[in-house]
């Protein structure tokens, strides 16, 4: 069968099964299964078992639960209102205040989580209400929040880096230490925004703040040192080469029980919702893994992604071309599905064609996860958006057009590390060649 032909129908199966509400994981599944039927006589049923047994018997994703519960147990504790009184004293003086408590407290959050709505969440469940308390602007507020929510796919310990090094077979440890200098990057932009805006409306924003005491000092210190602590126990032992991923995620389990428990965050029922929320979360990401497994090893009995990079590679695209084309299709796609589900179902395409343009697939990575940081922001499916309706009560086109200067941020971001590949590049080339 001709492959442009085979391509159109396998997205109309897999548009059509979604459309019709099939979880994600069996569209992929069901996909796979009729392109293998269609293209070749090969023992379906061997491939397909053998596949997905494989897909989950790996170690490297046994940090995968370890660290969503991780971001369910510090969800309930205290860690928000924490993270809230012990930023606040240093940010209050600044261009823009409180507001950059969103930024550095979704950036100080992501470090424990990985999650992007985890991070949202627990943030703004703190933050929304102390900021219109206090009479900041309610529409950079909730912007600040939706962009900077994002960090948790970016900072590690980033659930979409270990889905996309597994999915690709690609370091976890180097693509946490990829993400950091884009992170920082990010984090520069966001506030540098929030003080370019306050400079120009300080009409919308209160009056300033007295200077906090030493004594206000030392204590917001003191809410922020378990977070702290936490940050360096998992992140500083893999970096230091004292645990593995998984490792280093068990180690933040116990870390977080301790926090919760301590802060008077952590009974038995809170205990058990964070445990079913974990097994919930990670049970669908293995499914689409599953899924997404076996739609690889049918794409490749197809052809159709040696002939899409052949493809490509005819076009003749330079590699900062092929960035652009990628960069516009992946904003399209974020429109309609999640950040998991974009990451193992175009991994198994366009991988092959970006290997073919010289292009590092560490980097890429970075570049996928800030592209699926933009689809936590793009209407009508992205998930920050429902969080912060669901804190806030607001319609959720409202809420995007609030956080639109984020994404344009994030656009940006993208751009810089096109052009400046080192900014991702260089810290993980320099820590694990040591």
């Amino acid at each position: 069968m001709d492959i442009g032909l085979l391509s159109l129908i396998l997205v109309v199966v897999l548009f059509g099964l979604l459309l019709c509400g099939l979880w994600v994981g069996f569209a992929l599944m069901a996909v796979g299964l009729v392109a293998m039927e269609i293209a070749l006589s090969a023992p379906v049923a061997s491939v397909f078992a053998r596949r997905v047994w494989g897909s989950m018997n790996s170690w490297d994703l046994t940090a995968l639960p370890m660290f969503i519960w991780m971001g369910e147990i510090l969800f309930r504790s205290r860690l928000s209102a924490n993270l809230f009184g012990g930023l606040a004293p240093f940010t209050r003086r600044l261009p823009g205040g409180l507001l950059h408590v969103n930024v550095l407290g979704c950036a100080l959050f992501a470090c424990v989580s990985g999650s992007s709505a985890a991070t949202t969440a627990t943030v703004g469940r703190m933050s929304l209400p102390e900021l219109k308390s206090r009479g900041y602007d309610n529409s950079l507020a909730i912007g600040t929040l939706a962009g900077s929510g994002t960090f948790g796919f970016l900072i590690p310990p980033s659930i979409i880096m270990i889905v996309y090094g597994a999915a690709t077979e690609q370091s976890i440890a180097r693509l946490f230490l990829a993400g950091i200098g884009p992170a920082i990057l990010l984090a520069i932009l966001f506030s540098g925004f929030v003080m370019i805006w306050a400079s120009l409306n300080r009409d919308k924003l209160p009056p300033p703040e007295p200077a906090p005491s030493w004594a206000e000092r030392g204590r917001a210190l003191g809410m922020l040192l378990p977070t702290v602590l936490l940050i360096a126990a998992v992140i500083g032992s893999i970096y230091a080469g004292l645990a593995s991923p998984t490792e280093a995620a068990v180690i933040g389990v116990v870390g977080s029980l301790l926090i919760a428990g301590l802060s008077g965050g952590l009974d038995r029922e809170s205990f058990v919702s964070a445990l079913r929320g974990a097994a919930i979360t990670s049970c669908m990401i293995a499914f689409i893994l599953a899924g997404a497994s076996f739609l690889t090893i049918a794409m490749g009995f197809t052809g159709i992604p040696r002939s899409l990079a052949s493809m490509i590679g005819e076009m003749g695209l330079s590699p900062y071309a092929l960035i652009a084309v990628l960069l516009v299709f992946f904003i399209i796609i974020g429109c309609f599905l999640d950040g998991i589900s974009i990451v193992v179902l175009t991994t198994s395409v366009i991988l092959p064609m970006v290997l073919a343009a010289g292009i590092d697939p560490i980097w890429f990575g970075i570049f996928l996860v800030l592209v699926v940081e933009m689809s936590q922001i793009t209407p009508p499916v992205g998930f920050n958006l429902f969080v912060i309706q669901s804190i806030t009560g607001q319609n959720i086109f409202r809420i995007a057009y609030y956080a639109l200067p984020f994404f344009f941020l994030l656009v940006l971001a993208t751009a810089i590390i096109t052009i400046f590949p080192g900014i991702a590049l260089w810290l993980p080339g320099t820590m694990m060649s040591n």
